[in-house]
């Protein structure tokens, strides 16, 4: 999967605060991904992120001169 910093995925499951949102702050073997709702952050494994991404909502705002 080609996932890049900044990126906001939804997930299958939600967080304990209901949002499934989360913006990606880190990719490599781990992910460090950030509720939208709550702000927690939280670093899972590789394999476990990508198997639990619904939807990847692209951040266009990688404009390069």
């Amino acid at each position: 999967m080609d996932i890049k910093v900044g990126d906001v995925l939804q997930m299958k499951k939600p967080h304990p605060c209901s949002c499934n949102l989360f913006k990606v702050l880190r990719v490599g073997m781990d992910f460090r991904l950030e509720c939208q709702k709550c702000g927690h952050q939280i670093m899972i494994p590789r394999s476990k992120a990508e198997k639990n991404i619904k939807k990847v909502i692209r951040n266009d705002n990688d404009s390069e001169v």
